[in-house]
């Protein structure tokens, strides 16, 4: 029983020796450890404890080593993600500056009643268009708002656009956004699409709540680091 509670208030204080990453600092902890046993006892402790506990020591940190390098590894492509799988704001500080421009479209499927109204422009809202227009281009201007790792960037130019197509009644959206600077675009493009297609549904959802908002993607993008994409190429 009295070597039970020895090992027991003994152990808990070395294990702060285990945690070092080096094998000399590991030696030198086992070693501090023996001659404290041994001050207890008057001899050295077991061979098998010392062994274990030598074992067990290498053991654990090997598994912290593995587990370190699993969670980098695992995390090495995402820019958003940190070191330990925390959510971070990329640091753009040592960018090159670049013109950026960024394409996106969306469509919203109105269904034929709907469709014919907004032509009309009989929706008791009013312009249905020209309102999400002005509504997408606000959007933009508001991204690292409403996205909460985006940056908040100089925005040169945005351009929403909505046309009706007939063949499928409903109305197709494209975002542009435009800048001089360290970090892309695209989610202001995106942005702007994506509140463009809210507001035509909030402008027509009194008519009909069978309104569909879909296909909102990037088309292309130029600029920094990764250079041009196109989602026809």
């Amino acid at each position: 029983m009295f070597l039970r509670r020895v090992v027991s208030t003994t152990l808990p204080f070395s294990r702060r020796f285990f945690s070092s990453n080096g094998s000399h600092d590991l030696s030198k902890a086992i070693s501090e450890l023996n001659q404290e046993m041994e001050s207890v006892f008057g001899e050295p402790p077991p061979s098998s404890l010392s062994g274990s506990i030598d074992n067990q020591s290498i053991t654990q940190d090997m598994n912290l080593s593995t587990t370190e390098m699993d969670v980098k590894e695992s995390f090495a492509g995402l820019t958003h993600i940190g070191r330990k799988g925390e959510a971070q704001m990329v640091d753009v500080s040592l960018k090159d500056i670049s013109k950026r421009v960024a394409i996106a479209r969306g469509k919203v499927i109105l269904g034929r009643k709907v469709f014919d109204l907004v032509s009309a422009n009989q929706m008791g809202k009013g312009d249905v268009l020209s309102v999400a227009k002005l509504a997408g281009i606000c959007g933009a201007k508001q991204t690292s708002n409403l996205i909460p790792l985006c940056h908040n960037i100089n925005l040169t130019h945005v351009r929403v656009d909505l046309a009706l197509n007939p063949q499928d009644f409903s109305v197709e959206i494209e975002g542009e956004a435009a800048s001089d600077g360290k970090t892309g675009v695209e989610m202001e493009a995106l942005t702007a699409v994506s509140v463009a297609s809210l507001t035509v549904y909030d402008m027509c959802k009194a008519a009909s709540k069978n309104i569909q908002i879909t296909d909102i993607r990037l088309e292309r993008k130029t600029g920094g680091k990764s250079g041009d994409w196109s989602r026809d190429k």
